[in-house]
């Protein structure tokens, strides 16, 4: 498969590098297994960015794809100097590989956006004029979710909602990675270096100037979705973990009405074996109790876990991911499409 930037086949005819003086826009793109929609994709983003007057480029980042997706990226980076291509050592997870987008994009502007093409590109245009009005942090809000299921509407729903109420940060609802990062945004969120990382969250958490922009999020172009509900379940837990102590307190107040619920019950058994004496049956009931007793053990013991496996990642202490290539990007994290390796 052939994979060009419109225009720019010859690199020998390709545009000077940005002149000072001028905005910069950087586009950064995670991609794992979407060859099927990178050539619709890049066509779309050109066209979009185009209309913007600054000096625009883009940055695939390849989190160790298993399909055509790194070489297409490869050739796409290899043709325009405007293109640059993160290459990770394996799949590291999209939070990692949007952060190592971050930490290796150099412009006075950044805009994260999926490859699947749900977000359409043509609003950075408008991400893009409320950054020069002085927003720090765009987003974009789903007005409606065109693809998918009921059941992935509600559960996502409900779960910005939980979130919301227990998250002392400020998490917009229907909100995905979609948005456009100021420099000293980004500068701030490069700070941020936590292992399990719930971008959503930490996008809320360093405050700035926000603005979101509603908009309607389309199918996905091509390809199969890469999030199945076990993995949503999963990253749920991750965000609501990473922003908020509220399990921890749920089973505090859990374990403490439990408590005084035995309690009293133990004094009603005593009092009534007093008055009445002490009959043999009552084996059914003391089972559910033990069981009860026991499950709600075995939860608050399985939250305490998640928290400490989260220290335990911590202090670890390993890096959130390792580069296998950079093309038309430098090792210190600037993307001017001057060098290559």
């Amino acid at each position: 498969m052939s994979l060009t930037t419109p225009g720019h086949e010859n690199p020998a005819a390709s545009p000077a590098l940005p002149t000072i003086g001028r905005r910069s826009l950087c586009v950064v793109v995670p991609c794992f297994n979407e060859a099927e929609v990178l050539p619709q994709l890049h066509r779309r983003l050109v066209a979009a960015l185009e209309t913007i007057d600054a000096d625009w480029s883009i940055l695939y980042v390849d989190d160790g794809s298993l399909d055509a997706t790194r070489s297409l990226t490869e050739q796409l980076a290899e043709c325009d100097p405007r293109v640059g291509l993160v290459a990770l050592a394996r799949n590291f997870g999209k939070e990692a590989a949007m952060t190592a987008g971050l930490d290796h994009a150099n412009a006075d502007a950044v805009v994260i956006v999926d490859a699947d093409l749900q977000d359409p590109p043509e609003l950075i245009a408008i991400f893009w004029q409320h950054f020069l009005e002085g927003h720090d942090v765009v987003y974009g809000v789903r007005r409606s979710r065109a693809g998918d299921s009921w059941l992935k509407r509600a559960t996502a729903n409900a779960f910005y909602r939980v979130i919301g109420r227990l998250s002392r940060t400020p998490i917009p609802a229907d909100t995905g990675d979609f948005r456009l990062l100021s420099r000293r945004a980004n500068e701030a969120l490069r700070r941020l270096r936590e292992r399990h990382r719930f971008m959503k969250g930490l996008f809320g958490w360093i405050g700035f100037r926000q603005l979101g922009v509603p908009y309607d999020r389309a199918p996905r172009a091509a390809g199969a979705t890469k999030w199945n509900y076990w993995r949503l379940w999963n990253f749920a837990l991750e965000g609501i973990t990473s922003f908020s102590a509220a399990p921890l307190k749920l089973a505090t107040y859990v374990g403490l009405a439990t408590s005084l619920f035995a309690f009293a019950y133990g004094v009603v058994v005593i009092v009534r074996t007093l008055l009445y004496g002490d009959p043999v049956a009552g084996y059914p009931s003391l089972m559910v109790v033990i069981l009860f007793l026991g499950g709600l053990q075995l939860m608050a013991l399985g939250l305490i876990g998640e928290y400490l496996g989260r220290l335990y990642e911590e202090g670890k202490q390993r890096p959130l991911y390792l580069v296998d290539r950079l093309v038309g990007v430098e090792r210190g994290g600037a993307h001017a499409g001057s060098s290559r390796d």
